[in-house]
Parts: C-alpha cells; structure tokens; sequence
C-alpha cells in the first residue's frame, strides 16, 4: 500500500499526539495490529442486556412491563446527560442551549409516544395478578426521574403545593424542603396516611443522594443556565418554546400517561384498586392535583391554573 501524503500527514498528526502524552506511536500501533475487529454484538452487549429480564412470575405479560421500564430507565439516563452537559458548558449560547433541551424533549416524547405498548399491549387479566409479585416495588421509586426533576428546577417548585407558599427559598435549606417534596403524599397508604414500605426503602435508598445532588444542582439546573444566557437568548421564541415543551412533557405528558394507564388497569367501580406497592396514584398523578410546574415565570396564571386539566377530563371520558 502507498504511503500517500494525506496518510503521512495523519501518521505525524498522530505521533504528535502520543508524544505530548509522553507516550509512543509505535506502541499503539501494535496495539491496533492485533486487536479484534469490534462485533456489533459485543459493543451493544445484545448477550448481556437480553439477559436482564428476570420475570416474577410465568405470566407472559409480564416480560413487556420489564423491558418497556428498562427502556424507560434508558432514555432517562440520556435525558440526565444532555442536562450535565448544558450545565457544564462554559459559554453557553442559545443554540446549544435549544439542541441539548431539545434532544430532552425527544427523549420524553419517544416515551409517551410509545406508552401504548404498556397501555394497550398487555392483557389486564395478567397484569393484576403478576402485579402482587412485585410488592412493594413500583415505578414511583425511578431514582432518574428524581434526578431529572430536580436537574429541571429550583427545587421550591418541587415543594408539595399546600405548603410551598409558606417556604422562602432564599432561607430555606434543601434538606428542609425535602422534608415537604411533592411525591411523598403519592406513596402514603389510602387508608391510615402512613409512608408506605414503598416510600420508606425509596427514601432509606436514595435520599442522601437526592439532597446531595439537588444541592449541586442550585446553580446548575436547566432553570439556573437558562437565567444565564443573555436577556436577548432569553426571550427567543426558540428557547422559550423548548423550555414550556419540557415542562410540559415532563409533568403533564409523561405522568398522564401513566394516569391513563392506571385508569385501564386500576380503576374499578365501585373501588379503585391500590397499585402496586399501595401508592395513591388517584392524587398522585394528576397533574391538575400536583399543580408541579417547572418554569412558572413563562406561563400565564390561566396556563397555570388550568394545569392539565383538559387531558385528564379526556382520558376519564373515555
């Protein structure tokens, strides 16, 4: 094979590279002469991943819940990287801003999107039965979820509703408003009002964690970097579009999904039945109970006060 100039350029460029790294080329280069070619099989894993479906149960069913949650959990970790990598840029702009807010957007809205297989794609007969294998556990308890809420938002906006006008934020500490987080009413039993075991391992789990992270994220969340782009980027009809859209993909769409799910598969007349690990998904899902708005600034008090409401009366009418 000829060693043409646009090869000798790149062997240079590539030797220069390994020197400043105080390392030799030719080292390398052995090392790529005798490495394997890479397999699609063996970078995705395939054999690894096919193998962390572990049903509970032999209901076939249940396989779908499984895989349709791992992928859930996948595209919550995206979502979580393009949130790290706007707040680690050192000079934001608006257009990168958008791009990574956006991508956040796909994300969710691939998830809503693909709901139906979680809403229509399982028999209900199943279902309620495998269900009471996986007590306590529940979906509530997605940590990334957590995550994404508060990598989303000053962290007063995750405060439940009934108390967050009685806590400044200024003075306030995040351990203090933890203490009032909006999700723990929806993993309280129905009955008595007591934390469920479900919300009691969720918090032994993950809350030193959750105060840890939401502490770094005061300055870091996508609220925070949109503040810090110009008045000009600020008020871009593109940047403002993107942010209302993860609002409302985040706390309207994604959970209203569930709610319809919950409906086909929980409701039942006279009697709801309680999901699994006794989460109160009636209060707890709603978007219009919940009134959990990200960028309150850039919604109108007739926005915020119908809050999802539209959606929820249509999937009741259903």
């Amino acid at each position: 094979m000829e060693i043409t100039p646009e090869i000798q350029e790149k062997l240079e460029k590539i030797n220069d590279k390994y020197a400043a790294l105080g390392q030799d080329m030719g080292s390398y280069l052995d090392g790529l002469l005798y490495a394997d070619s890479v397999k699609y099989w063996d970078y995705i894993s395939v054999d690894t991943l096919l193998s962390l479906q572990k049903p509970r149960t032999s209901f076939p069913d249940e396989v779908i819940f499984i895989i349709y949650h791992q992928i859930t959990e996948l595209y919550f970790k995206l979502a979580l990287r393009e949130f790290e990598q706007i707040a680690d840029k050192e000079e934001l702009t608006a257009e990168f801003f958008v791009d990574r807010t956006t991508r956040i957007n796909r994300y969710f809205e691939a998830l809503t999107k693909s709901f139906e297989i979680m809403v229509q794609g399982m028999e209900k007969e199943q279902f309620l039965k495998f269900r009471m294998s996986l007590l306590p556990a529940s979906g509530f308890q997605s940590a990334q979820y957590r995550l994404i809420e508060m990598a989303s938002t000053d962290f007063i906006n995750l405060v439940h509703k009934d108390v967050r006008d009685d806590v400044d934020p200024k003075s306030a500490t995040i351990e203090e408003m933890y203490k009032n987080i909006y999700w723990k009413e929806g993993a309280t039993e129905l009955a008595s009002g007591k934390k469920t075991l479900t919300l009691e391992q969720f918090e032994e789990r993950y809350s030193k964690e959750f105060i840890s992270f939401a502490k770094e994220q005061e300055t870091r969340n996508l609220w925070q970097c949109y503040q810090k782009l110009s008045k000009s980027d600020q008020e871009r009809e593109d940047v403002i579009k993107a942010m209302k859209q993860n609002d409302v993909n985040v706390n309207i769409n994604w959970p209203l999904v569930h709610y319809k799910s919950a409906v086909r598969y929980l409701q039942k007349d006279p009697t709801d039945v309680a999901a699994t690990g006794g989460t109160n998904w009636q209060k707890y899902l709603p978007p219009r109970f919940q009134k959990r708005i990200f960028y309150p600034a850039l919604w109108s008090e007739k926005e915020i006060q119908e809050w999802g409401k539209s959606w929820v009366e249509e999937v009741l009418a259903k």
